[in-house]
């Protein structure tokens, strides 16, 4: 009677799912143990149909006993559902493997579909022994009522296909549509492609309307974003001469790639203005933005620092005097008063302590490549480029590191001027370059009557400190970086009370 009762094919059918949950729940969710585990109860389910004579795959007409029919029926439905859970976790895993769940989301899901469609349509004609044919036809009217309420969805579906087998963008991309939107793309699904736009504002698209619109990836096919910015100069100079600055404004850029070379080109001149077309590439379109706030910033400084001025655009009519010099520069016609000028650090200055300071200003001219100023030595004045492009370099585990640019209205030479450090690299000219000096005594006296440049100047040493640090990924000097310490050696070294400094 035990053996009958341990031979009993529902009892052995309920120990190996007690054992199978058993084994799932001690062993975890990881996708390879499940898969192993389904296998593994799948097999262990047809060798038990296959030795008390069922098959699960073959409709049974013998049997007139009701009780045995259900069972019959009941383990032969478990077997086809195990047989599609065991398919459904293969290609789930195969996916998880490939490491690309969510690109390949939807074929994924339109296979799990196939699968457990087939496995019901088995399930129907062998468990209970209908004609498969008949019913689809039956349902085909059924079908077409369907579709057509669901026609927009189904359309949805579709396209969405049609875009995962075509593969225009992938989940991380940027793409613009017509209409000039644009946003990056976060997941796409069988009815719908969800995109982030430049506010961080969550877009749902339907895939129809993706499927139907003209898009530019702009990640695809490769990371590099191209830019170009246009400017128009009136003609108070040569084309020759303004496409030359421009050139110089792109050497001066850090944020935009050095390979391929960016251009400057004039592409168009008339009466009122020249043309030039500036063209550079960043690494990704996320940078594109700061790339070019940099470059028009650089724009604006190298043109003022070469009498450049800029013109109207082309639609608007404007009639320009003949190129006079302004009245601030009639009346102080120096170059020293207007670089002073022009710099925010010294904007604050009364007119006459300005001519003091510029009267104290010595002009030097330096060749490309030359020299400026060697890492390691104390500079007793502070600089201020007035043209052309320098850099600070370094050598750095037998590599070139490069810790800033320098372009017209930057200073250098704080470092020891202020606290009598020396300098974090060689300072190199990379274009010809025009420099003014101010020597530390002229700049004390300028000091100890305005004491507020002390702190404007700390905090200007210690962005610099900050950022070369984070270049470097090293101290580059003992000196703290924090501006209220600095601020503090300045006043000390400069004979600056604190209590006038604070006022």
């Amino acid at each position: 009677m035990i053996e009958q009762l341990l031979w009993n094919p529902v009892l052995q059918f309920s120990v190996l799912v007690l054992a199978t949950v058993a084994v799932r729940v001690a062993l975890g969710r990881n996708p390879t143990i499940r898969f192993i585990v389904s296998v593994c109860f799948f097999a262990l389910l047809t060798a038990t149909l296959l030795s008390h004579d069922i098959a699960p795959y073959s409709p049974d007409f013998g049997d007139d006993v009701l009780s045995r029919r259900i069972t019959t029926g009941l383990l032969k439905a478990v077997w086809w559902i195990g047989a599609a859970v065991v398919l459904v976790s293969a290609v789930r895993l195969f996916l998880i493997l490939e490491n690309k769940p969510r690109e390949g989301r939807l074929a994924q899901d339109l296979l799990v579909g196939i699968i457990y469609l087939g496995a019901g349509l088995a399930l129907i004609a062998n468990v209970f022994s209908l004609p498969v044919g008949t019913l689809i036809a039956t349902s085909g009217v059924f079908a077409i009522v369907l579709g057509l309420a669901l026609q927009s969805t189904l359309n949805d579906v579709f396209s969405g296909i049609a875009l995962n087998l075509g593969r225009p963008y992938a989940v991380g991309d940027w793409i613009v549509l017509e209409g000039g939107f644009q946003g990056r793309v976060v997941e796409t699904n069988w009815r719908s492609t969800h995109l982030v736009n430049g506010t961080d504002d969550l877009v749902v698209l339907p895939n129809s309307t993706l499927a139907k619109a003209r898009l530019v990836n702009l990640t695809r096919p490769e990371e590099m974003h191209g830019v170009s910015i246009t400017v128009r100069f009136l003609p108070t100079r040569t084309p020759a001469a303004i496409e030359e600055t421009m050139r110089t404004v792109l050497l001066s850029s850090l944020a935009i790639l050095k390979s391929p070379p960016p251009t400057a080109l004039v592409v168009g001149i008339d009466s009122q203005a020249v043309d030039i077309e500036l063209a550079f590439r960043v690494s990704g379109f996320s940078a594109a933005g700061a790339a070019k706030s940099e470059v028009y910033d650089l724009i604006y400084r190298h043109s003022k620092a070469n009498g450049l001025k800029l013109a109207a655009p082309r639609e608007v009519a404007v009639l320009y005097p003949e190129f006079s010099a302004e009245t601030q520069s009639a009346k102080h016609p120096g170059t020293p008063w207007r670089l002073l000028e022009s710099i925010p650090l010294f904007a604050t200055l009364t007119d006459d302590e300005k001519d003091a300071l510029a009267s104290a200003m010595t002009r030097h001219t330096y060749q490309k490549d030359t020299l400026i100023a060697s890492q390691g030595s104390k500079l007793s004045s502070l600089m201020i480029m007035r043209t052309g492009v320098a850099a600070i370099q370094r050598q750095e585990n037998g590599h070139l590191v490069e810790l800033a640019r320098l372009s017209p209205g930057d200073l250098f030479g704080e470092r020891g001027v202020l606290i009598d450090a020396a300098e974090s690299g060689d300072t190199k000219a990379l274009t010809f370059v025009v420099i003014y000096e101010i020597i530390k005594e002229d700049l004390a006296a300028v000091m100890r009557d305005r004491p507020a440049l002390a702190e404007e100047l700390g905090i200007l040493l210690s962005r610099r400190m900050e950022e070369e640090e984070h270049l470097s990924n090293a101290s580059l000097t003992s000196h703290g970086t924090h501006p209220d310490t600095l601020a503090t050696r300045i006043r000390r070294l400069f004979e600056i009370p604190r209590e006038t400094a604070l006022r």
